[in-house]
């Protein structure tokens, strides 16, 4: 008996078949860096469009994005004030993908809790979804998909520019009477970092912990990504999941163990 054909090509694990679409109402045109950047760690972005507007003056930014980036732009006009056309026109495509049955998820760029329904019924279907927002996204859609990401978190940082060399210091004056110095110039303040989520990372750690308290890093970000998909290392201040909890020795043991492989894996456990 033949298997049955979905219609989806034969791929590596690690080259997932994506669809991109992007709600240019609800999502700024200086992420499209980093977001390409962001999908490219679940899989290949196969499809890029981008949703709305382009006659209008609002969109002027990310009609320059769009040829750079290869994104398809999907015009739609407003035809009634007040009525989104463009999420229409975007849930419709969307349904129209997953049913080729070529995608093995999609990746929905908007802050719009309109888009809630479509994220489940994605996922009813088998796709995974990833959703990008701003942090004003609608709980609601934040829930329904497998992933969320913060938009904020994909702005490139502007690159500093070079120090010019120090001036050579004057000749040192004849000594005067000393006179009481200025105090100095308060050091510059560090973006603020959400506090951190002691009892969601507590509960993790616990629900895979083994007989001595230890837990395996991986599943313990895998259980985080199920229970709060908007979850991310970066909402506080690190890149991995692994430094996060290195940056708080007074509440987590870190264990790295060796493998038959000879790779090394990563175990935490909650201190008495």
């Amino acid at each position: 008996m033949k298997p049955r054909n979905t219609g989806k090509p034969d791929t590596d694990d690690d080259q997932r078949l994506l669809a991109v679409l992007i709600d240019a109402d609800n999502a700024p045109p200086g992420i499209i860096e980093g977001l390409l950047s962001e999908v490219a760690k679940y899989g290949v972005a196969s499809v890029k469009r981008i949703y709305g507007d382009f006659t209008s003056p609002q969109q002027t930014q990310w009609k320059k994005a769009l040829l750079k980036h290869s994104i398809q732009p999907v015009q739609q006009f407003a035809y009634t004030t007040g009525k989104n056309a463009t999420d229409s026109s975007l849930i419709i495509d969307a349904m129209d993908l997953m049913y080729t049955r070529r995608f093995d998820g999609f990746c929905l760029v908007s802050s719009d809790s309109d888009f809630t329904r479509l994220a489940q019924r994605l996922r009813e279907e088998g796709h995974t979804v990833y959703g990008f927002g701003e942090r004003k996204t609608p709980d609601p859609f934040v829930q329904a998909c497998d992933k969320f990401i913060y938009t904020d978190l994909l702005r490139r940082e502007p690159r500093p520019e070079p120090a010019a060399p120090a001036p050579k210091p004057p000749a040192k004056p004849a000594r005067k009477a000393a006179t009481p110095s200025a105090p100095p110039a308060p050091a510059a303040a560090k973006p603020a970092v959400a506090g951190l989520p002691r009892e969601l990372l507590a509960q993790a750690i616990e629900e895979a912990t083994d007989d001595e308290g230890w837990a395996f890093l991986g599943t313990v970000g895998s259980y985080l990504g199920k229970i709060r998909p908007d979850f991310d290392p970066r909402l506080f201040g690190h890149k991995k999941l692994s430094e996060l909890f290195k940056a708080h020795p007074a509440l987590f043991e870190i264990q790295e163990r060796g493998s038959a492989g000879g790779g090394k894996s990563i175990h935490v456990r909650l201190k008495a």
